[in-house]
């Protein structure tokens, strides 16, 4: 999934001290937490080491009834038994870092 493809997607953000989930934790949690079915969702991604999740739904309007729905926070039951918070915002926004390499010490500016 590329950055230009996240529409009607959102990220789940566990906690960092949560234990690793994999897809099909995700996809049982999400439904049962957050009572998405399974026709809702194109895609979910797992990126493991930051602890998050993104769900990329069929369609927009569904994506803002599951948003309303849980008012952004939900509480996930991993399979031993722990429970963490979950934050839930929809991709693209706010602020991104971007590393840039190679650039040459001094950029000249054409001027018009």
């Amino acid at each position: 999934m590329t950055m230009c493809e996240r529409h009607n997607t959102t990220v789940f953000s566990f906690d960092k001290r949560s234990p690793r989930v994999n897809v099909f934790q995700i996809h049982e949690g999400l439904h049962k937490t957050a009572l998405i079915k399974q026709d809702d969702v194109r895609v979910i991604k797992i990126d493991g080491p930051l602890r998050k999740a993104y769900v990329k739904f069929v369609t927009s309007e569904r994506m803002m009834n599951i948003l309303q729905q849980i008012q952004c926070d939900l509480s996930f039951r991993h399979e031993n038994g722990e429970i963490s918070q979950v934050k839930v915002d929809i991709t693209g926004l706010g602020i991104r870092r971007v590393r840039v390499s190679t650039l040459p010490q001094k950029l000249q500016i054409p001027r018009s």
